[in-house]
């Protein structure tokens, strides 16, 4: 098997990819909403024009508030320290088990290391809030199916 302490930084990276590409992606949508906002002059339309600035406010506001929810996001991230290995899975946690693996730090799905599939998951997913605390050779059962964790790094 690879380096733990590698495979950790892979998955964090892939993690970090994953939120900076939301973040770019929100980013300018809010910049485009600007620029819609801004070259949006006074027409004789007057209702229409008036609805549709306030159409585009509403999806300033929404992704200012997407903005600010990647923004905690990076903050969970930043707050990771991979290069420690606990015995017990904690924030930062590559767990392998008998089903699946995870990493154990943001919620973005599934990531490939090395053709080693792993799912990011947050501890406060129903999946991650079963696996915290546990210990390698604890069973822990998901939707009816059992797993053992087998590795914890």
């Amino acid at each position: 098997m690879e380096n733990p302490l590698k495979i950790k930084e892979d998955l964090y990276s892939q993690c970090l990819d994953v939120i900076n590409s939301r973040f770019q992606t929100i980013q300018n949508t809010i910049n485009e909403i600007q620029v819609s906002l801004t070259s949006e002059t006074k027409s004789s339309a007057g209702d229409k024009h008036e609805t549709g600035r306030a159409m585009l406010q509403l999806e300033r506001e929404k992704a200012g508030n997407q903005l600010a929810e990647i923004q905690k996001i990076k903050e969970i991230l930043f707050k990771i320290d991979i290069s420690k290995t606990l015995k017990v899975i904690g924030l930062g946690s590559a767990v392998y088990t008998s089903q699946s693996n995870y990493f154990i730090a943001i919620s973005v799905g599934e990531l490939t290391i090395d053709g080693v599939r792993f799912y990011a998951i947050s501890p406060s997913t129903p999946i991650g809030q079963l696996l915290i605390g546990k210990r390698v050779g604890e069973e822990v059962v998901f939707r009816e199916q059992k797993f053992i964790i087998n590795q914890i790094s």
